[in-house]
């Protein structure tokens, strides 16, 4: 195993996070159906509390968190907001399904990477002190949570929008 594939990996993941946590951020900004509030505020926190996880998972490897790769998140989630903004200028609703879509991929990409690290575990001794099965659970119920608001979210933006 190449200690720089794990790195980069790791970085890239962390990055994710940006991308998710700002994406999050615009959901609650932008768009405050109250009975969908404290959901997102609750993925805000379970999502904020995996970066924590994997930044350990990080510092317990001795993987140095990468600045450019944290401002290119940070880019990927404006350039995701620019893009929805200029699709979707009226009404919002199709910003939110867009928005709503990006997040279930990055919650999807974090299942892989939970999945990745515990066989990879194996073989790196500082991977092996994370309850990788507990993570993993805790992607599915993220990703059937924004799953339940993003059908919301596209019926409101493809059949009541007609």
């Amino acid at each position: 195993m190449s200690f720089n594939h794990l790195a980069i990996y790791l970085n890239d993941h962390l990055a994710g996070s940006v991308t998710g946590l700002e994406l999050l951020k615009y959901l609650l900004e932008e768009h405050k159906p109250a009975e969908q509030k404290s959901v997102l505020e609750t993925l805000r926190t379970e999502i904020t509390a995996d970066r924590i996880e994997l930044e350990t998972i990080m510092g317990r490897v001795q993987v140095v968190e990468s600045v450019p790769r944290q401002a290119a998140g940070w880019l990927a989630e404006k350039l995701t907001q620019l893009k929805v903004r200029l699709d979707d200028p009226a009404t919002g609703t199709l910003r939110r399904l867009e928005a709503l879509e990006v997040l279930a991929a990055g919650i999807d990409g974090k299942r892989a990477l939970w999945r990745s690290l515990r066989v990879a575990a194996e073989g790196v001794p500082g991977l092996q002190d994370s309850d990788y099965d507990r993570l993993e659970q805790r992607a599915v119920e993220q990703r059937e949570v924004v799953e339940g608001l993003r059908l919301e979210a596209a019926k409101a933006a493809l059949v009541e929008s007609l």
